[in-house]
């Protein structure tokens, strides 16, 4: 299965090159970027990288690098992925420190979720959003995500946001 390239005016959604690694380690290192989630040692990143990589060949859905268009720089991630064993197709993003308060998110979250129901034909798609997490719960909204439910992740409460495809 190859990772489909999506494009917007910006940004270009690929898939993960080796040399992308050492952003996403910083970025998972870095206890501002993670504060919703945890920081991860290199080691663990490698292992998160890898498996969001290998998503796409279990289930044709994964992880994608984002790109900006014009200068090649990785600036982020975004993935369209299946938990295991679920058929509920959940959405994540993620923006670099650095280029935070640009829209990137928003802009890739975008061509993602359009891919997720226009390619694909998803019934749905749900993004896990901690309550603190005003700039990821901001993204959702302005995706059509509306808020569901409570639930866990790894042992801790979330929010559970929806969108079904119109």
């Amino acid at each position: 299965m190859s990772v489909p390239i999506l494009q917007t005016e910006r940004l270009l959604l690929r898939a993960y090159r080796p040399e992308d690694f050492d952003a996403f380690a910083e970025h998972t290192a870095d206890a501002e970027s993670m504060v919703h989630l945890s920081v991860k040692d290199r080691q663990t990143a490698w292992r998160i990288f890898g498996s969001h990589a290998g998503l796409w060949l279990l289930h044709g859905a994964g992880w994608w690098a984002v790109e900006l268009r014009e200068t090649g720089q990785v600036v982020g991630t975004v993935g369209a992925f299946f938990r295991e064993q679920s058929s509920d197709m959940e959405i994540g993003w993620n923006t670099y420190r650095a280029f935070w308060g640009k829209g990137i998110a928003g802009e890739a979250a975008a061509a993602m979720v359009d891919h997720a129901f226009t390619v694909r034909r998803e019934p749905s798609v749900h993004a896990l959003i901690s309550e603190g997490n005003t700039s990821s719960i901001r993204v959702a909204e302005r995706l059509g995500l509306a808020y569901k439910e409570e639930t866990s992740l790894y042992g801790k409460v979330i929010g559970k946001y929806v969108r079904e495809r119109s």
